[in-house]
């Protein structure tokens, strides 16, 4: 991980909060080409009713209706929360590239289950457990305090 990763992860963050402050689980996420331009950033909207709306998802989707397999493969996600399962497949799917995240599923379950929320419906599980293969960074330490805190608040919002 490089200073660069480092900016995309935090504009990550900064979507997490966006998100959090809509009502949404705070994670963000960005797409990169390989020549460093941001060409698509979302956050999660599940507040929608579609547990589905992950900014993943979304930036699969964008993805491939938008560039070339070849311009996918070459392109990174930065992404505040590593891929959960089916952000994964759809990262794999599509042939995006590089992966990089701010904080781990394994941090993310530890969190969580310190708070005392209950299970999530999908198992946490590392990117490459479900598409082995992809590159993938992270996490990165100099964020972990702030998207803990961005998971505490959001544990408070739910009360």
């Amino acid at each position: 991980m490089n200073e660069t990763d480092h900016k995309h992860l935090v504009r990550c963050a900064e979507l997490a909060e966006v998100a959090l402050n809509s009502g949404n689980d705070p994670f963000g996420s960005l797409l990169v080409s390989a020549a460093g331009d941001v060409l698509f950033e979302e956050h999660n909207w599940e507040s929608t009713g579609d547990a589905t709306r992950h900014p993943e998802i979304d930036i699969a989707k964008w993805a491939s209706a938008n560039m070339s397999a070849a311009e996918r493969a070459g392109a990174t996600v930065y992404t505040s929360g590593e891929h959960c399962p089916m952000c994964s497949a759809a990262h794999a799917w599509v042939g995006l590239g590089r992966i990089v995240y701010a904080v781990s599923s394994a941090q993310l379950t530890d969190w969580r289950t310190a708070m005392g929320d209950g299970p999530s419906p999908v198992n946490g599980l590392p990117i490459n457990a479900i598409a082995p293969g992809l590159p993938v960074d992270g996490p990165d330490p100099a964020l972990q305090d702030r998207m803990h805190e961005l998971h505490r608040r959001r544990h408070a919002m739910r009360g």
